[in-house]
């Protein structure tokens, strides 16, 4: 599951990870991403914090009150480089931190690729 408002990176990390063979659903808001993730019931979570509707805080906060969604891990991929932010994501259960800025393409998908193998 991948929730990402800038379609350009949805599509990007998206084609990479279809080519490895992994199925991958994508949403552009938090709204979104929580509906498609309740009833999809994803392996993995990649969440932008910056969202229309809903932001990734909320999002995780809503993701670990779930019974059945708790356990699936949350890679966050943000803008957002302060410190307070990535101990607040941490605090409310993403598995990692990353900042879209520090990161290349294949750092991401190869993060992805650790957690779903």
């Amino acid at each position: 599951m991948f929730v990402e408002d800038e379609p350009n990176l949805q599509k990007a990390i998206s084609e990479v990870l279809v080519q490895e063979g992994h199925k991958v659903f994508g949403a552009a808001d938090g709204e979104e991403g929580l509906v498609m993730t309740k009833k999809e019931e994803p392996n993995l979570i990649l969440l932008d914090l910056i969202l229309p509707k809903k932001d990734g805080f909320e999002v995780l906060k809503e993701l670990k009150a779930d019974e059945k969604l708790k356990n699936i891990p949350v890679i966050v991929l943000t803008n957002l480089e302060g410190i307070g932010d990535a101990e607040k994501a941490l605090t409310l259960g993403a598995t990692t931190y990353l900042v879209k800025a520090n990161y290349k393409l294949e750092d991401v998908v190869n993060e992805v690729k650790e957690f779903l193998n």
